[in-house]
């Protein structure tokens, strides 16, 4: 695995950044990482492959929107 201080973070191309409210991700290999933007040096969370494809999916078919 990637060691997370070598990860390429990304920001998604959706991203305005006007309100602060933005992640980024880092694929490491054998799992993904998310970090917060506004502060890259704070906690991140690890998630198994599989793991952040299904959230990613739930997010893409909308079943995560607020209401």
């Amino acid at each position: 695995m990637l060691p997370i201080f070598a990860a390429e973070w990304q920001k998604s191309s959706r991203s305005t950044d006007t309100g602060g409210a933005c992640v980024e991700v880092a694929d490491l290999a054998a799992a993904v990482a998310v970090r917060d933007s506004k502060d890259p040096d704070g906690p991140k969370l690890i998630f198994e492959p599989a793991a952040w494809q299904a959230f990613a999916d739930r997010i893409k078919g909308g079943t995560l929107d607020l209401t």
